[in-house]
């Protein structure tokens, strides 16, 4: 019979009538790939705690099921919940950090919730503590929360009771509370209570040399679908736990190494074993700790989840079979060698499985009742538990461990075992007998070091190991007899390392490990390097085992800053919260991420370092080129390289293709049709991303027939079409709309045939084209194209695809304006557990105002403006608010634009205002690290509508994603769309003259009256003299202007005869003399710039016959290839004459100086002044005289040529010396291709010049 499932974890399936069966199997067919099965006894690894489990276990408990650090009055029943007799419940003798309460709840329980009361009748009460557990009451376990030691909120007084439900149940015997706090006014004081319910499970312990078998009822079992659960405790980080495998190659097997699983799976014959093949999967860290730890396999097809203590890896497997075909048996614990019994192949399992169930069968239950399917090796049904007493240092700067030796034994003989993620720290430190020296061992740069020094003997000294810093634990082994001493790593007996010294080595008395007491006043511990964080246990001194309990209960040794009875090593790489394929590294504190090659920066990798948009670029100043855009910033896309084109008004993004070029097509047919696929070097999303972004995109397309039909018009079947995004055909071309079979020539009845709709479906000997421009973005881009109708005699076509075009950028100028304190415009809430940043644009006059609030039951997430020159960053992930404030010297409530930039991840909370330096707290590598929020996001506002943000906000971005805020706007009252006075603040990005221009998204630069031109007038507009050329515009007398004039020729009269010259030159050549510029007026008077025949550079006014003034600059030959700036500036009798930077030239005439009819302005040769008629060398030059650009006004009104001009971006090479060695930077300036090369430079020169 097939049920039906659930799409839920809450509801239930029932049958529609009762069945009599005396078993009951559930085989799955179809589950939740990203959830767990519960059936047959399967457990469920839900996060959440079982339902009716929640009895109290403690309250019937006996008084010698209690035991603690230290007690006041020796008695422990009063430790009980509710309980007043005696002293009304447990104190410690005295108050401190190591203190803590025990009890034993005599079997294995599932525990679910806990509940503490204050000491009854006193001010003795903890305010917080942690949980420990244990099966057997050593080598306790953390209870965890988010990855973390969690904390529990405890007592405010001694009587209310304090409750609380686990997250996660815990299965144990022993439980143990531990205070953290306590109230200041009294002592630690607790009655406790645990609830929970019985637990049974079926458990089988492997020795290391024995497996168990599960023989299938035929000889092969092929699946689909497995589900396969279990539980593991072991001490040793190697060990296979499963495997099957087929004789045609498939296999599964799952194993131990280095502490972490590995997932062997294999579902096609043609692939290698195992023995030659990576894992499918990797989970899971330091699992050799003698806990337990859940594992689930689900596997439907080649769909696999694999989940290890709540972490889920889903892959898909290689190969064409769904099928796991595995012949006769599956062992448990080991690889037995077929006909070899004691034999196996790997290394076997050590250690307790428990609740193991394939596919619904309970394999350890079958071998309990030695069912005839299983086979069973050496194996026990109860789980033998070593009695380890692991320890943790836990400071690098204050934690150590004193334990006795014994003195002057003739030789010395230390072991232990350690693990730790620090390159760096002490191990042992002892003073040796006899005065023969001191022995250090350590752990530097992740070797092992041991060193014997005495001031009067070389130091003997011993290295071996490398990486030992991989959180594995590793065994050390000191033996020294008389002068010659033995390092052995791992119990690597083979190659130990030794070294001798000249002195007889004697045991001492005094063993420091992990570090030195602070107060330590003679040289019995030295410590050249910081102390030990990490685990150690199995200590031995001079061949004997020490009692760390013993240490722990004050009567052997000393210790400071340990926990024993504990091993405390976290992975903080599992899982990997570095983002974007960054690679995560730790320490014993804290985790670092190497973002290097992922396009990503930050402590997570998580910003990008590339812009969301052409557009983006475009604002910075940058100009047309090829860049990488990240169309979502910190999200899943990854970025990819576009070309910006921003020389035009429109800032267009090309993406390219693999095929651009026109490509010919002969021979296609319905049956054998050609095809091409487009490669846009960047996924589909992406694509998407950047087309969803932009107000217009389009792609260009032609296709070129001779006998080929495109659409076969009006109404045959499309022979040729296009795919696009949603991977659909699409049979429209060029220039029509979507759902339309037709071309650019139908829609306006151009076609070469009006009985078709395209001009190739006229099917026509001759060559023709249809091309048009696609333009529906929900289509594009385009992704493939197919023909089918080439193969006839004669027929042929050629197609060619664009590349992707779009401009706009929907979201860089998407704005808001907030008018009332009230309004706000309110979003989904933001889902940023382990990273969150927060990006946008604001501008107010407001004192201050809230520009984001999202709220959860106790997290939280704030930006606002605190005060004219502050913006205030709040957040709460559970551990307590904290605020980042930036302060600016300069009022932010300016009505300029402001940029703000927050971000918090898991390494650090960041605040950024524009340039401002940026504010950053480290986190807390403990506690609560994820954000959870559930409340709406409100924007401009707070959900109590008060301290609402007045003014604009602009470009909201959170985790990457964009902010629709102008669409909000429109159906939110107080809210408008947009935001004017782009210009007030962006206007100075509009350079020499260029006048900003506002638009709704954004603004441009008019150049109309500038001397230069492109995006931000910053391009030179110049020209290419050959000898003998000339330019002459001749002025028109000043009259009304005609409909034929445009506006800037209008200004062109108004000035005809200005009262003051305002002129800048520009100029590169290589010749000299020659004659630059000349304006010439009516009354016989001139103005002229010159080269003379040395170099120098003349100015030279002659205002009337008889007044001619020279000024002449010769501080150096200025026909020298180089790019010269000369100014000429005159207002009334004051003339200022500027070359390049730093030559400055004033004069004062002694009467007012005025041009006056201003006939002509002339570059190059000049005939009828003899002075001045000098023919011209080649040189590249850019005029301005007052607001007139000279090379525009050839658009306005005609001009006068001679010889040969050339509009040309002037090209040239500046080289300069960068200590010995020459640098040649290309620039947009200088004159010709083919004249100028870095050989015929002479005499280089330092010079500096800024282009952009």
């Amino acid at each position: 019979m097939r049920l039906d499932g659930q799409d839920n974890q809450r509801s239930i399936s029932t049958l529609s009538r009762p069945h009599l069966c005396p078993w009951l199997h559930t085989v799955p067919h179809l589950f939740s790939l990203y959830g767990t099965l519960l059936a047959n006894g399967i457990f469920s690894l839900s996060p959440f705690v079982l339902d009716n489990c929640d009895d109290p276990l403690a309250s019937l408990l006996s008084p010698v099921a209690f035991s603690s650090s230290s007690d006041l009055n020796g008695t422990h029943i009063p430790a009980q919940l509710n309980r007043r007799v005696g002293t009304g419940g447990w104190s410690p003798a005295d108050s401190n950090a190591q203190q803590w309460l025990q009890m034993d709840l005599g079997n294995r329980v599932e525990i679910t919730a806990v509940a503490t009361q204050g000491r009854y009748g006193s001010s003795d009460w903890v305010t917080s503590y942690s949980l420990m557990f244990s099966d057997t009451g050593r080598n306790w376990k953390q209870y965890k929360q988010e990855d973390s030691i969690w904390t529990f909120a405890g007592n405010m007084n001694a009587d209310s009771v304090m409750h609380h439900k686990l997250l996660y149940s815990v299965r144990a015997r022993f439980v143990r509370f531990v205070p953290l706090e306590w109230n200041p006014s009294g002592k630690i004081g607790m009655r406790v209570e645990v609830y929970g319910c019985s637990y049974k499970s079926d458990i089988a312990d492997f020795d290391g040399r024995s497996s168990l078998l599960y023989r299938f009822n035929q000889k092969l079992m092929s699946t689909l679908k497995d589900v396969i659960s279990l539980k593991f405790k072991s001490m040793q980080g190697d060990g296979v736990l499963f495997h099957g495998e087929g004789q045609r190659g498939d296999h599964i097997t799952l194993e131990l190494q280095k502490g972490r699983l590995a997932l062997h799976l294999n579902l096609d014959d043609s692939k290698p074993r195992l023995s030659s093949s990576p894992p499918s999967a990797t989970l899971g860290s330091l699992l050799d700790d003698q806990h337990w730890h859940s594992v689930l396999l689900e596997r439907v097809g080649k769909h696999v989840n694999f989940t290890v203590d709540r972490h889920t890896q889903h892959f898909r497997t290689k190969g064409e079979a769904d099928a796991l075909d595995i012949d006769y048996e599956l062992s448990f614990g080991g690889i037995p060698v077929p006909g070899k019994p004691g034999t196996f192949l790997k290394k076997n399992f050590h250690g307790c499985i428990e609740n193991l169930y394939y596919n619904g069968v309970n394999i350890i239950d079958l071998a309990k009742r030695r069912k005839h399917q299983i086979y069973t090796g050496n194996v026990t049904f109860s789980c033998s538990e070593p009695q380890i007493v692991p320890i943790t240092f836990v400071n690098s700067s204050s934690s150590y461990l004193l334990l006795p030796g014994t003195p002057q034994i003739d030789g010395l003989s230390v072991s232990f075992q350690f693990r730790t993620w620090n390159k760096d720290g002490l191990l042992l430190s002892t003073t040796l007998s006899e005065g023969s020296g001191t022995l250090l061992l350590s752990l530097e740069d992740g070797t092992l070091r041991l060193v014997i020094q005495k001031m009067t003997e070389r130091a003997a000294e011993i290295l071996t190991g490398s990486d030992l810093n991989d959180g594995l634990w590793h065994s050390v082994t000191i033996n020294a007899r008389r002068n010659r001493i033995t390092l052995t790593l791992d119990n690597d007996a083979a190659s130990p390392a030794q070294d001798t010294t000249r002195m007889q080595i004697y045991s001492g008395n005094r063993y420091y490990f992990g570090g030195c007491p602070d107060n330590l006043t003679d040289s019995q511990c030295l410590n050249p390097i910081k102390a030990f964080q990490g685990c150690m246990r199995l200590i031995f001194i001079d061949n004997q085992p020490k009692d760390l309990i013993s240490v722990q209960q004050g009567s052997l040794g000393n210790f400071s800053d340990l926990h024993i009875d504990l091993c405390s090593i976290k992975d903080r790489c599992l899982p990997n919260y570095c983002e974007h394929g960054g690679s995560c590294s730790q320490s014993w504190m804290t985790f670092y991420c190497n973002c290097s090659d992922t396009g990503y920066v930050g402590a997570t990798c998580h910003n990008s370092l590339y812009e969301q948009s052409c557009e983006v670029y475009r604002h910075q100043g940058n100009t047309a080129g090829f860049f990488y855009i990240d169309s979502d910033g910190s999200g899943t896309l990854g970025p990819f390289q576009v070309y910006c084109n921003i020389t035009e008004d429109k800032i267009w993004t090309l993406v390219q293709h693999n095929n651009t070029e026109l490509t010919h097509v002969r021979g296609a047919s319905a049956e054998k049709p050609y095809s091409m696929t487009l490669d846009y070097g960047g996924s589909l999303e992406q694509l998407e991303a950047v087309i969803d972004g932009s107000e217009h995109c389009e792609q260009e397309v032609s296709y070129h027939c001779k006998r080929s039909r495109l659409l076969n018009t009006p109404d045959g079947t499309p022979l040729t079409w296009w795919i696009g995004r949603s991977n659909e055909r699409h049979p429209y071309w060029g220039g029509a709309p979507p759902g339309v079979q037709q071309c650019d020539c139908g829609l306006d009845e151009s076609c070469l045939d009006i009985r078709h709709f395209c001009n190739c479906d006229a099917d026509k000997d001759e060559w023709t084209n249809d091309t048009g421009f696609l333009s529906f973005k929900d289509h594009l881009p385009v992704t493939q194209i197919v023909i089918t109708d080439t193969n006839r005699s004669n027929s042929e076509a050629a197609w060619r695809i664009g590349p992707l075009r779009c401009y706009g950028d929907r979201h860089f100028w998407n704005a808001v304006s907030f008018y009332t304190e009230a309004s706000y415009l309110h979003f989904p809430t933001f889902h940023a557990e382990f990273s969150a940043d927060i990006s946008f644009f604001f501008k107010t006059t407001a004192l201050s105002g809230v520009f984001l609030e999202n709220l959860g039951i106790k997290d939280f997430i704030r930006l606002e403006i605190s005060s004219p020159s502050e913006v205030t960053f709040a957040i709460d992930v559970g551990n307590g608010p904290i605020e980042l404030i930036v302060r600016s010297s300069s009022p932010l409530n300016d009505n300029q634009w402001h940029y703000v930039w927050a971000e918090r991840n898991l390494k650090e909370t960041s605040l950024q205002v524009d340039n401002l330096p940026r504010m950053t707290r480290e986190t807390s590598e403990e506690g609560h690290f994820r954000l959870q929020l559930n409340s709406q996001l409100f924007v401009g506002g707070t959900s109590s509508r008060q301290k609402g943000f007045l003014g604009c906000i602009r470009s909201l971005h959170l985790n990457g994603q964009k902010l629709d805020l102008e669409e909000r706007a429109k159906v939110t009252s107080g809210v408008r769309p947009g935001c004017p006075g782009h210009c007030s603040s962006y206007g100075r990005i509009c350079h020499n003259g260029g006048k900003c221009v506002e638009k709704h998204s954004g603004y441009f630069c008019d150049c109309t009256n500038s001397p230069y031109e492109g995006p931000f007038c910053r391009k030179e507009v110049s020209a290419v003299f050959e000898a003998g050329t000339s330019v002459t515009y001749m002025f028109q007398e000043p009259y009304p202007v005609t409909k034929n004039i445009s506006l800037s020729s209008s200004a062109i009269y108004a000035d005809s005869t200005p009262s003051k010259e305002n002129i800048a030159l520009s100029f590169v050549t290589a010749q000299a003399p020659s004659l630059l510029l000349c304006i010439n007026s009516s009354s016989q008077g001139y103005l002229a710039v010159l080269l003379c025949k040395n170099g120098s550079l003349q100015v030279r006014y002659q205002l009337s016959k008889e007044e001619i003034h020279v000024f002449t600059i010769d501080t150096e030959n200025f026909a020298n290839r180089r790019l010269h700036h000369l100014k000429i500036n005159r207002e009334g009798r004051v003339l200022t004459i500027q070359m390049d930077e730093h030559l400055r030239l004033s004069y004062n005439f002694s009467s007012e100086v005025e041009f006056r009819d201003i006939r002509s302005l002339t570059l190059g040769k000049v005939t009828g002044l003899f002075f001045l008629s000098i023919a011209i060398a080649k040189y590249c030059i850019f005029i301005q005289f007052g607001h007139l650009l000279f090379y525009k006004l050839a658009n306005v009104s005609p001009c006068t040529f001679g010889g040969y001009l050339y509009d040309w971006i002037c090209l040239c090479l500046l080289i300069f010396y960068l200590s010995t060695f020459p640098v040649i930077l290309a620039c947009s300036f200088l004159f010709s291709q083919s004249q100028y090369s870095a050989e015929n430079i002479s005499n280089p020169r330092h010079f500096k010049q800024e282009w952009i």
